[in-house]
């Protein structure tokens, strides 16, 4: 088979008059303050989960696990069901909502659907902070989770579609970079509450209602979208904002391609039956599936929401735990501006490629590390020496997901479906993303119990899985305007046999194409 494709900047896109506004930067940066729901939760809930006074008040088994150390082995001192769903829980709401946050969406507009995921997020965190059981735990974790449904249902499709196309990379990754910064936040928050002589779980989780609350506000004051008003019918309120937004009274041509696309949207009356049965649709279908599942089978989230677990479980001491979270917490925000800049520069498949690479080796080499000082048993301690290591490449594994499947797993699934099925599209990229989020928050921690060090060698494997899946199939789409993505695929040796001629909307047929 042959590779994916290179698609020059040529085409419609390059033609649009206007360019990056002063107004566009400043609306995208507010809206991917909703990456910070996800961000913060991603960040919290390991650093609660590995805090005694949490564990002694609502899993107290777990905590005399960790205490009894003839029941324990290195593996295994956290693996526990009802514990893991509280982590997980989250998840699995996230993914039943987003199916709802698509019909917000389409019918009512970004806006409302970032409002209802911030208010959900409010009052989930208002009930973890007071919580007094286990059921309250999970109350708010479920509302917690139709927030973070919403907020990424219409996050990155807002993004998507106020971005020109040449920097659309770009600000579309301010949402992975907000959840970036939320992760590193929550870090810093459970490090320092960590040292509270009581009720510092409390403080941790109850400050999730900060970045909840900056959601809520900025749906109210940010413009929607001139795709969301056409859908609407707002023809002329659409035009005005995309003058707006690209800072030119001549936007005639780009306007067009947007009632044209708009236009053949309307006349699709059921976007889900045709997602799945419709053949020119089966490349979006696909990297709207394959690409969330294949995000969190890299492994990311045994690193981002049970961090200061794993490393405890290694035998970092409780402080060394939540500051090594922190640490890669660091690597991680300051590798995504390593995405930003290059993603629109480069394009979207060479760091697909070259994170992928990176994160293999890593993972081979910290499950060899482990395993070397732990074998099967589970018995033994990381020297100083070799914890260093450790966390040194996960750090590298870190920074290679952060500029790599982090962003572009959020990127590449809102650009390239076309207007009559984004939404959904969008809905299947969050609920796949969410429901193996879920499993891996649900059973990570018994399977390093059972899969002991090989666990990163599983993960390593999926890494490599899912690079030659991205260089074989997934064609360039840096500079491509939204509604042009059909030429994409019809230019692409294996995609190219599902796309109808009249499936191709706008742009120049004679965009040139380099195999790889």
């Amino acid at each position: 088979m042959a590779g994916g494709a290179f698609v020059s900047d040529g085409g419609g896109g390059g033609s649009y008059e206007g360019g990056v506004t002063g107004f566009v930067i400043i609306t995208c940066i507010v809206a991917a303050m909703g990456g910070l729901l996800f961000g913060y939760d991603l960040g919290i809930s390991g650093g609660v989960t590995s805090m005694e006074e949490f564990l002694s008040k609502f899993f107290p088994e777990v905590d005399r696990q960790m205490h009894n150390a003839r029941r324990e082995t290195a593996y295994c001192k956290f693996d526990n069901q009802l514990l893991q769903l509280f982590t997980s829980s989250l998840y699995l709401a996230a993914l039943v909502s987003s199916f709802a946050a698509s019909v917000v969406t389409r019918k009512y507009g970004r806006k409302i659907s970032m409002f209802v995921g911030g208010l959900a997020f409010l009052i989930g965190a208002l009930i973890n902070a007071f919580a007094v059981n286990v059921a309250m735990l999970i109350v708010g974790r479920l509302l917690l989770g139709v927030g973070v449904g919403f907020a990424n249902q219409s996050t990155p499709v807002y993004l998507s579609e106020m971005a020109p196309a040449k920097l659309r990379g770009a600000l579309n990754i301010g949402f992975q970079m907000a959840i970036t910064i939320g992760i590193l936040i929550a870090n810093l928050i459970n490090y320092g509450t960590s040292q509270m002589a009581r009720n510092g779980w409390r403080v941790s989780l109850g400050l999730a209602a900060v970045p909840a609350v900056v959601m809520v506000i900025g749906s109210f004051v940010l413009p929607d979208t001139p795709n969301s008003m056409l859908e609407r019918g707002k023809y002329e309120q659409a035009r005005e904002m995309l003058q707006k937004i690209r800072g030119a009274d001549n936007v005639d041509e780009e306007f067009q391609d947007l009632c044209d696309a708009c236009e053949a949207a309307k006349k699709v009356e059921h976007p889900w039956k045709n997602l799945f049965l419709q053949a020119k649709y089966r490349p979006a279908l696909a990297f709207c599936s394959a690409i969330p599942f294949f995000q969190q089978f890299t492994g990311i989230n045994v690193i981002m929401f049970y961090a200061p677990v794993l490393f405890k479980t290694l035998g970092f001491a409780d402080d060394a735990s939540l500051i090594s979270a922190v640490i890669t917490g660091v690597v991680n925000v300051v590798s995504t501006l390593v995405s930003i800049y290059a993603v629109d520069r480069y394009g979207r498949r060479i760091l697909f490629l070259e994170g992928g690479i990176q994160m293999i080796i890593c993972q081979i080499i910290v499950g060899s590390l482990i395993g070397a000082k732990f074998g099967t048993t589970g018995s033994g301690t990381l020297t100083p020496a070799t914890a260093d290591w450790v966390l040194a490449f996960i750090c590298l594994y870190v920074a290679g997901f952060a500029w790599s499947w982090g962003p572009l797993g959020w990127l590449v699934p809102s650009e390239i479906c076309p207007l009559e099925i984004r939404p959904a599209g969008q809905a299947v990229n969050v609920s796949v993303n969410m429901f193996f989020t879920f499993l891996i928050g649900q059973f990570f921690l018994t399977m390093l119990c059972h899969m002991k060090f090989g666990l990163f060698y599983f993960f390593g494997g999926m890494v490599l899985i899912m690079t030659i899946f991205i260089y074989f199939l997934l064609p360039e789409t840096k500079g491509v305007p939204i509604e042009e993505m059909g030429r994409v695929w019809k230019q692409h040796p294996f995609w190219k046999r599902y796309i109808p001629d009249d499936a191709v909307i706008g742009g120049s047929e004679e965009t040139s194409v380099k195999e790889v």
